[in-house]
């Protein structure tokens, strides 16, 4: 299966200790990247400033990657700027056209809820 086919894909960054961490993560195909939308704050932000190697490797809704599925390396370049997060936005929207609106949905209306400002989110190049 390719990457960019993949309903989840689990996303691999490294600790400064070397340790792996895995995430599964909505994917979405822009040229000749992928894009990954995730919340500023997210562990996985921290880890690529100090580290931009990335692995992927297909997986279930939860993170499972079948047995035997190779890796595939890659460089993740951390995008901030509003243009580039609304055309991150703009992938993972349709390539998860129902899924995306239904949860970050509720995610702002928890938020709403709880009085927190909304989430700000960056994007995620991978080469």
């Amino acid at each position: 299966m390719r990457l960019a086919d993949a309903r989840f894909v689990s996303l691999t960054t490294f600790r400064r200790s070397g340790e792996r961490v895995s995430t599964p993560v909505w994917i979405g195909r822009d040229g000749e990247s992928l894009v990954v939308l995730t919340p500023a704050g997210s562990g996985k932000v921290e880890r690529l400033r100090a580290d931009p190697r990335v692995e992927l490797r297909p997986c279930g809704r939860f993170g499972a990657v079948a047995e035997g599925v190779e890796a595939v390396p890659g460089r993740a370049e951390l995008r901030v700027s509003p243009a580039d997060v609304a055309r991150a936005r703009a992938t993972i929207r349709r390539a998860y056209p129902v899924e995306s609106r239904l949860v970050l949905g509720i995610e702002r209306l928890v938020e709403r809820l709880r009085g927190r400002p909304r989430t700000q989110r960056l994007a995620l190049l991978i080469t």
